[in-house]
């Protein structure tokens, strides 16, 4: 079976990257460097085949598209199989191996190619910071409405409903902090339905912005951490300061910022809207601030269209140094018994 996020993500900080809580409980960690994503992608496509039929596998998508991965973990065998590109240089306690040793394309470096592929993701980057600054204008505007006495007490009753009958434990769960979707040369996407048709319980968490979604869902993800629940917090990938899902696969729930670009609805028994705009703001403010609030979307939406006109370069470039490269099936057999004896 298999499991989809994502540990990196474009960001109005950047390129985030929020690996480690992921990988940090595990017996033996696999690092590939090789100059192509592509050749290092079917390598972990491979390991994939290898085990999911018996073991649960969760696939770590990449920022830079749908063609590529980051990684492979398969928790059970305490084993993670990374994209050499994601891991951190402090790092410790990794076995690197040279792909390149086995491949007989040397491309000569092409620095214009990989220049223009930096210069479009930062591009991207800045058009993200923008929105985001652009953004905050409608928390001021829903801020100034907010009962925050309500929003406390609609946490605390939740935080009571999911753990009733639960026990503290004698260890605080861990964290593992992810992404549940980005912006990519692909445009803005998710894996919120993959995650969510697990589980029995979902929530849709409807609002504003400024209306608390997030600091909803930090309070209940602190204190099922605080309880000794495992716990996987998802951030925004547009302001990665924000809380966009918290899952506690324990407690078989999950919640999530379901407004745009990653709105859903309820389709099945089990899952429910938490309307958090309906129950804190006064209402009409949406109408009493329509025509502010059309122009603040407007003007930071402009922003998210160019960050993925940007990035869409940059695949174009990334595309071109990928046509470098080609390797053998011959090759491709000698990388995947070269990681098998590396297997503990």
């Amino acid at each position: 079976m298999r499991n989809y996020y994502y540990v990196t993500a474009n960001t109005a900080e950047g390129f985030m990257n929020l690996l480690p809580t992921n990988i940090n409980h595990l017996q033996q960690i696999i690092s590939l460097n090789h100059p192509s994503q592509t050749v290092k992608t079917k390598i972990l496509k491979d390991i994939i085949t290898k085990y999911e039929s018996t073991c649960e596998v969760e696939v770590l998508k990449s920022a830079l598209g749908d063609r590529y991965l980051d990684g492979v973990v398969v928790r059970e065998k305490g084993l993670a199989v990374l994209n050499h590109s994601i891991v951190p240089n402090d790092m410790s306690e990794i076995t690197e191996l040279d792909l390149s040793q086995y491949t007989q394309d040397t491309p000569v470096k092409n620095a214009e190619l990989e220049e223009k592929f930096i210069h479009h993701t930062e591009n991207a980057h800045k058009h993200l910071q923008t929105g985001l600054r652009i953004h905050d204008g409608l928390e001021d505007i829903y801020i100034r409405e907010m009962d925050f006495k309500k929003a406390d007490a609609i946490a605390d009753s939740f935080i009571q409903s999911v753990l009733h009958g639960q026990s503290k434990k004698n260890r605080d769960g861990h964290e593992y902090h992810r992404f549940f979707g980005t912006t990519t040369v692909d445009g803005p996407v998710n894996v919120v339905p993959h995650i969510t048709e697990k589980l029995s319980r979902v929530f849709y968490i409807k609002g504003r912005a400024g209306t608390g979604k997030s600091t909803f869902m930090k309070k209940v993800a602190n204190t099922c951490i605080e309880y000794g629940f495992d716990t996987e917090i998802h951030h925004c990938s547009f302001d990665p300061n924000s809380i966009d899902m918290v899952l506690v696969p324990a407690l078989d729930f999950c919640m999530f910022d379901s407004t745009d670009p990653h709105e859903f609805f309820p389709t099945r028994e089990g899952e429910e809207i938490i309307d958090l705009y309906k129950e804190t703001v006064t209402p009409g403010t949406d109408e009493k601030f329509t025509d502010e609030i059309n122009k603040v979307n407007a003007h930071y939406k402009s922003y998210m269209k160019e960050s993925v006109i940007e990035l869409k370069k940059a695949g174009e470039y990334m595309e071109a140094l990928e046509q470098q490269f080609s390797y053998t099936k011959q090759e491709q057999k000698e990388i995947n018994n070269l990681i098998e004896r590396q297997i503990q």
